[in-house]
């Protein structure tokens, strides 16, 4: 059963579009949700109730203005004709929104993403100081292209859950991200999750889903915005 709707508002003349829901009590903490590659498809605003089932204001930005993937090619096409400075000023905009909602008691914002989104959420936590706590799901392996101002994350808050498929929190770009983080002045840590493959939180995808450690890493996660967005 959906809790939430498709909405749409403008930030500083640039208008941006998504799907939110607001927790049945009237009012939480904001987190924003960060599609996979495959777009603003039904699991990712299946993520966005289930946050709002859990006391928080939920919001996924529709990065890719409503086009969806089914097939590997064409969500591979998406991500690469992705603009990745258009893509972080929507992020940084859907923050500020958030903020403006009379249903939103944090001062500050979380991000979560997946996959693509794992990246983009570790990396909006560089570009503006309303998002204070971020949480990347399977984050890509490199941040070559984000270009990273990783000073920006002094006295914020990141996890990032890592498959072992994808080298666990060994790769190289967990471990950039760890060591910046924490060089900055913020906190950074990792998870492993042992006998999982990269996407293992989707369960719309049978063939690498992994219900205990989706349920342990979702648990972690709750804690972990509960905290620090107080």
């Amino acid at each position: 059963m959906a809790m939430g709707s498709n909405v749409t508002f403008e930030i500083d003349g640039m208008s941006g579009q998504g799907y939110l829901a607001s927790p049945k009590s009237g009012n939480g903490p904001a987190v924003i949700v960060i599609q996979e590659w495959w777009g603003l498809v039904g699991h990712i605003t299946d993520i966005v109730d289930r946050f709002a089932a859990q006391g928080f204001v939920a919001f996924a930005p529709d990065l890719y203005h409503g086009q969806a993937a089914a097939e590997p090619d064409v969500a591979k096409k998406l991500m690469m004709e992705l603009q990745l400075d258009l893509a972080g000023k929507e992020i940084s905009n859907a923050a500020q929104y958030l903020l403006s909602l009379p249903q939103v008691s944090s001062r500050h914002v979380g991000a979560i993403g997946f996959c693509m989104g794992g990246s983009l959420a570790i990396w909006s936590g560089t570009l503006t100081q309303s998002i204070s706590a971020t949480v990347g799901f399977y984050p890509g392996s490199s941040w070559e292209r984000h270009a990273p101002e990783w000073s920006n994350y002094a006295g914020k808050n990141s996890i990032i859950h890592c498959a072992q498929g994808d080298g666990t929190s060994s790769a190289p770009g967990i471990q950039e991200a760890l060591t910046k983080i924490n060089a900055a002045g913020g906190s950074a840590k990792a998870f492993d999750y042992a006998t999982t493959q990269h996407a293992f939180f989707n369960n719309d995808r049978p063939e690498v889903y992994n219900a205990e450690a989706a349920e342990l890493a979702w648990t972690r996660t709750l804690d972990f915005f509960k905290e620090k967005l107080s």
